[in-house]
């Protein structure tokens, strides 16, 4: 079988010769065929080809165009339709020349269920139960807070629907104040009614309506001497009082997002602050990743297309600095919502105010970021200089084993750069096939799955390899590397002090034969810590995780003939899984649609005959 040809070099110019001119997206590709770049553009032929010139003065686009094999377009109708695809192929991609949002969880909502007596919950992901839901709030912490506050002044019910109904007493939130009991009918749906209405009100961002309805029940609770019936709506008055004064935004009553950007030293900080009919919902800083060094104007205006790409938009959109394309955007967001939306950058008023704050909060979050980044990179400078390395540190990696006597083994992979932790490259490896509690063959088979992928030239290879533990485990992850080409990785072995005490760990290199000892109070070494309690966490998660997960599925499950009615009827006679274990064959064969044959095979699986 003859090798195909090698395929020609991209020629810009025929490319270019053949483009069209009507609107559309661009996809740059390497010689890999990964995606390097995704723009779009109101006519092609013109924004291509402004990327071919001789006279090219940015750097970023001439690192770009060096590596460019091969460019796709997609042609839409209107420019409109290009933005839209363009935020869709950038969060698809991800590709390192764009600038990118890291953060692609659900949004959270509250979730008020459709039952006789309805459920509070936190809510994410498709919106597929009945009911109503409230948000989108900007983070799960802003909606927990709202949803412990609904709680504590209308004590709604949280619970799920099986523990509901199966109370035949009041639970603890009952007996501390927080739930009014409707699961054993200590309040009537009437009166169940009246506090849901009030927490939807409140959601709705009506509090003042919701205030004054309970200073009129309070006084007519002590007009009747209902004193106790008086003092809980006295208390719910007070905490709605103490919500408005922190919000302090009740002249406003519709939805409105107030969006600020700061870039200083190649880093972004988009600070968002969530307004829903009213109500200051919470705020959350996006740090997005910076390909080179970028005006504001054009982050946030990347930033807002992918950040409310998948997300209701809501009518105003408060801004600074003005967007690159915002007129543009407006109309995007519009088609997508049906209805109008605004996006003002110079608003006057109370508004003006709320922009600086978000503003002033870009800033502080940048700062802070930059500072934490100035100590990391002082760390990794300290470091190299402990471990004798002649190259600057871009990537940690550190493994460590999880187990329970052998029992879901599970092996944890972190990875760390010069801004700390990269979460998005945490893996975790459930390890089969090994004898239990084997911790080097767990190790060599979690390191040769991870390192595999880069050898093929998928991912990044770490600057340093750190495996929690000494000799043996350093002498396992060089193995590896040897095999799988890991040329001029460092392995780094760290071995816990006498009686596990932190601030004695000692380093191991492959290549030394002394160990380094660092002082307890070193910068270097609280590094080295963080990262290896880091692995240990992530791998002792995923091992209790998946050890529960094991615990709880039935080996009555895994036998083929073995429904569900024939699993009950077993249990039931036996009284357990572990009293059917003990179990004969025999007697196994009694149960009422338990043949001699399957009875034979349930023994077998309890007792590891084939």
């Amino acid at each position: 079988m003859t090798a195909s040809p090698p395929a020609p070099p991209f020629d810009p110019r025929t490319f270019l010769k053949h483009l069209t001119a009507l609107p559309g997206v661009y996809r740059m590709l390497d010689e890999r065929g990964e995606v390097l770049y995704v723009g779009k553009a109101r006519n092609l032929k013109q924004r291509v080809s402004s990327y071919f010139r001789e006279n090219q003065t940015s750097a970023k686009t001439r690192s770009l165009v060096a590596r460019v094999h091969a460019v796709e377009v997609t042609v839409t109708h209107t420019e409109v339709e290009a933005l839209i695809l363009e935020s869709t192929l950038i969060k698809q991609f991800k590709p390192r020349y764009n600038i990118l949002l890291r953060d692609d969880k659900g949004y959270p909502y509250i979730h008020v269920s459709a039952d006789a007596f309805p459920r509070l919950m936190l809510h994410r992901g498709a919106k597929r139960t009945t009911g109503r839901y409230f948000g989108p709030y900007p983070n799960a912490n802003a909606a927990r807070d709202t949803l412990n506050f609904l709680q504590k002044t209308f004590r709604l019910r949280p619970c799920e629907d099986s523990f509901f109904r199966s109370r035949s007493r009041p639970c603890l939130q009952y007996q501390i104040k927080r739930c009014t009991a409707p699961c054993v009918g200590l309040i009537d749906g009437e009166g169940y009614q009246r506090h849901l209405r009030d927490a939807v009100l409140f959601l709705e961002g009506k509090s003042g309506q919701v205030i004054d309805e309970l200073v009129q029940r309070m006084e007519t609770a002590a007009a009747t001497l209902d004193f106790e019936q008086a003092s809980l709506h006295r208390d719910q008055i007070a905490e709605l009082r103490q919500v408005q004064q922190r919000q302090h935004v009740e002249g406003e009553r519709g939805d409105l997002d107030v969006v600020a950007c700061a870039v200083r030293g190649g880093v972004a900080c988009v600070q968002v602050f969530v307004f829903r009919a009213g109500r200051l919902l919470g705020n959350q800083a996006f740090f997005p990743h910076l390909p080179d060094d970028e005006e504001p104007a054009a982050v946030l205006g990347a930033f807002l297309a992918q950040y409310y790409l998948d997300k209701i938009v809501p009518i105003d959109l408060l801004v600074s600095p003005e967007p690159a394309a915002a007129a543009l955007l407006a109309q995007a967001f519009q088609e997508r919502a049906g209805g109008l939306v605004r996006i003002a950058a110079r608003p006057r008023g109370e508004r003006a105010r709320w922009l600086d704050m978000a503003r002033q909060n870009a800033e502080h979050a940048l700062a802070a970021r930059l500072s934490g980044r100035a100590g990391m990179r002082r760390r990794l400078e300290g470091l190299r200089e402990a471990l004798g390395c002649k190259f600057e540190l871009t990537r940690l990696e550190c493994f460590d084993v999880s187990h329970t006597q052998g029992e879901a083994t599970v092996a944890s992979c972190v990875a760390f750069d010069p801004e700390g932790p990269v979460k998005a490259d945490y893996r975790r490896y459930n390890i089969e096939g090994i004898a239990p509690g084997d911790d080097y063959a767990a190790l060599r088979q979690a390191l040769t799955r991870r390192y595999t992928r880069l050898r093929d030239g998928r991912e990044q290879w770490p600057d340093i390899l750190f495996v929690d533990g000494g000799k043996g485990q350093l002498t396992q992850a060089r193995n590896v590397l040897d095999e799988l080409g890991g040329i001029g990785v460092m392995v780094v072995g760290i071995a816990k002090g006498p009686e596990r005490r932190p601030g004695l760990e000692t380093l191991y290199l492959f290549e030394e034969s002394h160990p380094i000892i660092l002082s307890a109070d070193s910068a270097v070494l609280h590094l080295v810590q963080q990262i290896r309690d880091e692995a240990h966490r992530f791998a002792i998660t995923g091992h209790r995780q998946r050890r529960t997960r094991d615990r709880t599925t039935s080996a009555l499950e895994s036998i083929p003939g073995i429904g569900p009615k024939r699993r009950q009827a077993l249990l039931g006679q036996f009284g357990g899984l572990k009293q059917l274990a003990r179990a004969g064959v025999e007697d196994i064969s009694r149960v009422d649609g338990i043949s001699a044959d399957l009875a034979r095979r349930i023994y077998a699986v309890f007792h590891d005959e084939s």
